[in-house]
């Protein structure tokens, strides 16, 4: 509850609008435009992504992230995202922790235990 920010991370499940633009090499809105199924699977999961990148880009320049899911998506998303197209995804605290306060880093498996190299 302190955090000095929280952010919402979100995705746009009619983010292919946006492709002419951003993926201009090739006609790829209507890949996504005709199957709405299809589109919020690769927006969460694209969405998903971005969110990786943006918790290693804090990390990395030193700040300290809480990501939370699990939370109420829906009471959420109606308080700022009413029109319904986008969808929160992970909330973040973000800011610099009491070093007294955080706990140490926990276990995390070896390659060998997560991985099979085919």
């Amino acid at each position: 509850m302190a955090a000095p920010v929280v952010a919402i991370t979100a995705y746009d499940e009619h983010f292919y609008e946006h492709l002419p633009f951003l993926f201009p090499h090739a006609d790829a809105k209507p890949w996504f435009a005709s199957d709405p199924v299809k589109a919020a699977r690769a927006a969460f999961q694209n969405g998903t992504l971005q969110v990786a990148y943006l918790l290693i880009a804090l990390r990395a320049v030193g700040l300290d992230t809480g990501p939370m899911t699990g939370f109420d998506n829906a009471k959420v998303d109606a308080e700022f995202f009413p029109e319904g197209r986008v969808k929160s995804n992970v909330l973040i605290n973000i800011g610099y922790g009491d070093a007294e306060k955080l706990f140490p880093r926990s276990p995390r498996f070896s390659f060998d235990q997560m991985a099979t190299i085919i």
